[in-house]
């Protein structure tokens, strides 16, 4: 496995020279460790650091000893997240191989326990998810006084995108976004709501006065409940008002789910709208919308549940925003080693029992 450390040498350190006790690259890895094995907080970094002491010796120098949990928090707070950022996606592309028509879904999680100091906005992050590589692609903070709408964009522009498929939510459904996907020489499918009141309009009243080309079903059964989603396309775009702004734009997605819960009986109904530049194929759209909440169940749950990455309140300078990085980099080296069937829980607790898993982990 391709050690990540590498993609971070060129770093800026941000600390005076007189004051580093401790090498940078070394300080990364004891923390990239540590979250591997189980570490959740900047204390839990440094006591792990002091309980590994000993062995950690074996392959660092430690000219300072174990940096102290203040240590970590400063120099992660002070470290350039866009930096930090450019690193990481240039070493999940070594590791990563978008195949054709992989879907990369992209959504925002806002970090709950974290807000910068004296603001009262919380960190917001933007991820892109690649479904079949089962990946973090990247990351991007939106900016306190905007929203996904500008973020989106800087995170498109830093990935490589050749030959995907780009599922966003309705807040990513926006001219420019469309035509930087198109740019990236990749596909969209953009959800569309009430933010795009006008299009929502003309896709309905498309849906309401043209025949739909082809129709796909899908059934899956689940945690308690059988979901039936039908999927209905069009490629006559002629009732939509301004269809030529939209980049390459193809074909209008109506998603009829129906949800039967069985605990209750109780049945669920919604009906969802897209628009795509993908040819208007029913059975391919069904299951790119379908993979598209991969990123909230493969990502976003088990960075809450499994890393509880709400839990922790960072909030020195870009101390947040860098852990959720780290949290990041520790997921996608544990859904890249396949040797040990057990799910991320199950894997954090061998690296932190196992020295030779956890170097075989980090690839050192």
């Amino acid at each position: 496995m391709d050690n990540p450390l590498k993609y971070f040498s060129e770093l800026t350190d941000p600390r005076v020279e007189r004051n580093r006790e401790h090498l940078l690259e070394e300080i990364l890895l004891i923390a990239i460790a540590a979250v591997l094995s189980g570490a959740e907080s900047w204390n839990d970094i440094a006591l792990y650091g002091e309980d590994k002491r000993e062995w950690l010796k074996t392959f660092l120098t430690l000219p300072g000893g174990i940096p102290s949990h203040d240590t970590f928090n400063r120099v992660f707070a002070a470290l350039d997240p866009e930096e930090m950022e450019r690193g990481f996606v240039a070493w999940v592309s070594s590791i990563a191989k978008l195949t054709a028509g992989e879907v990369v879904a992209i959504d925002g999680k806002t970090l709950c326990g974290a807000c910068e100091a004296g603001k009262k906005k919380l960190v917001h992050m933007v991820s892109a998810w690649a479904e079949g590589n089962g990946l973090v692609l990247g990351q991007r903070k939106v900016d306190e006084k905007s929203n996904e709408i500008t973020a989106i964009p800087k995170l498109l522009a830093a990935l490589e995108l050749v030959g995907a498929v780009v599922t966003i939510d309705a807040m990513g459904c926006q001219r420019a976004i469309a035509e930087k996907i198109i740019d990236k020489k990749a596909d969209y499918i953009l959800a569309v709501k009430e933010n795009q009141q006008l299009l929502l309009a003309d896709i309905k009243d498309s849906f309401q006065m043209l025949a739909a080309d082809a129709v796909d079903q899908q059934v899956d059964c689940g945690h308690g409940r059988v979901e039936t989603r039908h999927c209905s396309v069009l490629a006559d775009l002629s009732l939509l008002e301004k269809a030529s702004e939209w980049a390459s734009l193809k074909g209008l997605v109506r998603i009829e789910a129906e949800r039967y819960h069985k605990a209750s009986g109780k049945t669920e109904t919604e009906i969802r709208y897209y628009i795509t530049s993908l040819a208007p194929d029913p059975a391919r759209l069904n299951r790119c919308i379908r993979q598209h909440w991969g990123i909230e169940n493969k990502l976003h749950w088990v960075l809450d549940v499994g890393f509880s990455e709400d839990l922790d309140r960072k909030r020195a300078g870009h101390a947040a925003q860098n852990f959720s990085l780290l949290n990041r980099i520790a997921l996608n080296l544990l859904k890249q080693e396949q040797s040990l069937k057990r799910g991320v829980k199950g894997k954090r607790l061998k690296a932190a029992w196992n020295h030779a898993y956890l170097l075989k982990l980090l690839g050192v």
